[in-house]
Formats: structure tokens, sequence, C-alpha cells
């Protein structure tokens, strides 16, 4: 036993094998090599928190990852992603400097970049694009941008989904676009805008939407046209919303998660407000002062399996059997909502 578990761990060290290797001064570079006799080997470099003069730097051939943040840096220009060590990477952190434009022509050499984390900077616009890149995933959270080309990051994406994260910032109810094609985005998050109102996201194929923390008072009929593909939608946290209106949710045929939770000034909801609903699993409707469901939630909601409602308050999907009247012993099942405490209104 101990001679096989002995060539198991000889095993994994020859798939993958860490090393740290000479670096750019005060960075440090790692080198993890994959496959037998290091016939394949990709580079970490964190040159964080060296200062505002970090850039240009040199990065080893073959680098992966590049993590410039903490560096107080306040502009990005020309070819500094550029050179050997940069043909092949893959993730970038430019998080915590103090960038206030950001150009996409400085990543134009890029090319196998999927990874952009710009979060906690002090970005107001967006200039050019960002095409020709295979962005997966941009982190644009705790920045100070007004409003969006959305339209920036789907220009020539090759179709891979890209998620954008533009959580805190000032972004106002007006998201700019270019309509010559559908976004292929999958997850945006909005969280802690100045947003008064849904946005229009009607030619973006997204799966996952948050909205959180932002002042919108009213959930207004068709606020999510056009979002079929959505799964995840987040409406949580909302300090003036009061109201959701009949059928702003219908169209949202495949939501599978809808979280309501910390909607202080949120009180009633009607039956309407769950229509089309059909796919819906799980309801988070905690510190909300929802005090009641409809009776026939279970034939409005048929694929929910629990629901949140106030703090400590749980409820599920059960089957039970009950009796027929007219054959005493024969019984059927019967799908009710189960409750952990007593005095929940439905």
């Amino acid at each position: 036993m101990a001679i096989v578990m002995a060539g198991t761990v000889v095993a994994l060290l020859v798939l993958f094998f860490s090393t740290v290797k000479t670096c750019y001064p005060g960075c440090r570079c790692e080198e993890q090599s994959f496959g037998m006799f290091s016939s394949f080997s990709l580079t970490k470099v964190d040159c964080s928190r060296l200062g505002p003069s970090t850039i240009p730097v040199s990065i080893p051939f073959k680098t992966s990852l590049l993590d410039l943040s903490f560096n107080g840096i306040h502009s990005i220009e020309g070819t500094v992603f550029s050179g050997p060590g940069y043909t092949t990477l893959s993730s970038l952190n430019l998080s915590n400097n103090l960038i206030s434009v950001m150009n996409g022509s400085v990543f134009s050499k890029l090319h196998y970049l999927e990874m952009l984390d710009l979060s906690w900077n002090s970005i107001q616009d967006l200039v050019e694009g960002f095409s020709g890149l295979l962005l997966a995933e941009v982190n644009l959270s705790h920045n100070r941008i007004h409003e969006i080309n959305l339209d920036v990051f789907c220009v020539q994406n090759h179709g891979r989904p890209l998620s954008i994260d533009l959580s805190y910032n000032l972004l106002n109810s007006v998201i700019r676009r270019k309509l010559s094609q559908p976004l292929n985005i999958q997850s945006l998050d909005l969280t802690g805008n100045e947003l008064i109102s849904v946005p229009n996201l009607r030619d973006i194929s997204l799966r996952f939407l948050t909205l959180d923390d932002n002042p919108i008072l009213v959930i207004h009929e068709q606020s999510f046209a056009g979002l079929k593909n959505l799964i995840y939608l987040s409406l949580s946290s909302m300090p003036e919303l009061h109201t959701i209106k009949p059928q702003s949710l219908q169209e949202l045929q495949n939501l599978q998660v809808l979280d309501l939770s910390n909607n202080i000034k949120l009180k009633t909801l009607s039956a309407e407000v769950f229509s089309g609903l059909t796919a819906l699993q799980e309801l988070n409707l905690s510190n909300c002062w929802v005090m009641s469901l409809p009776a026939n939630i279970l034939q409005l909601l048929p694929s929910i399996k629990s629901i949140a409602l106030r703090e400590g308050v749980n409820c599920w999907r059960i089957r039970t059997q009950k009796q027929f009247q007219i054959h005493v012993g024969q019984s059927k099942a019967e799908e009710v909502l189960k409750c952990d405490v007593t005095g929940v209104i439905l």
C-alpha cells in the first residue's frame, strides 16, 4: 500500500510542479510545470505593491498571470503590454490602482487574455474597444462609471461568453450600446450603482443578473423583456423598492433563482408577479415585509423547492398522503408548502 501511495505522489509531482525563478526586481515569479519532464510550463508573476513606477515590467516567456494591483498606477498608455512574455498572458490584474481612463487598445497585443480585473480604480471612461480579445471575464466593480457602451466588449469576441462585473459604480440608467450584433455577456453585476429603473438588456444573452443596492422604486411590466436565458436574478437590498408590478417577470421562463431579500419597503406580492416563472426553484424573501404569499403558490411555481421568508423562516415543497373520502384506507399524494415555524400565511 505504501509503495502504491508513493507512486501516486510521484505521479502527481510529475503532472504539476511549481518552482520559483528569477524575476523582475521586486516581483515574484512562480513557474508551474505540467506533464513529464517539464514539457509544458507557465509562469505566474506577482508585481503588486511595488509603486507607480512598476510598468512597464519585463516578464518571463510563457507568463500566464500578471498581478499589478496596489501600485498607485494613474494611467496605462502605448504598448506597455507587449513583448515575448505577454503573448501567452491569460489573466491580468490591475485592481486597486488610480486609473481614471482606460483605453482598450493597450490590450491589443494580448490575444489570449481571458480575465481582466480593473476593479477598485477611478475609471470614468472606457475609450475604444476591446475587440479581437478572447475576454471571458471583466471586473469593473468599484469605479466611477456613469454610462457604458456594452458593445465595447462584444465586437469580435469570437462568440465566447463574457462576464462583466460593474458593482459599486455610479452608473446611471442609460446603458449605451451599438446593436450591430447581440451581446454574448453571460453574467452582469450592476450592484451599488445609481440605477433608478431596470436597464434595457434585451439584446444580451444573460444567464446571471445582479441589480442589488440600486435606488429603484418600482419594477415595471416588461422590465426583463428578452431575457429568456436568465437563470439567476438578484434584486436584493434595494432601499426604495416598494412595488413589483404584475407580469414584470413573465418572460423569465428559465429563471431558477430569484433573490428579493432585504427589501424593507416591499410588503406585498400579487399572484400575477409570479406569472411565467415555471422553472423557478428558489425564492428568497428574507428580511422583507412580505407577510403572505398567494394560496396557489405551488401552482404558480410548479418547480419551486424552497422559499425563504422572514428571517429564520424557510418553507419547502413536500409530498403528503391524503386519504380518499369514499374508500377509507386509499390515499393519494398531495404537495404542500411546509414551513419550519407556525403562523406563515399562505
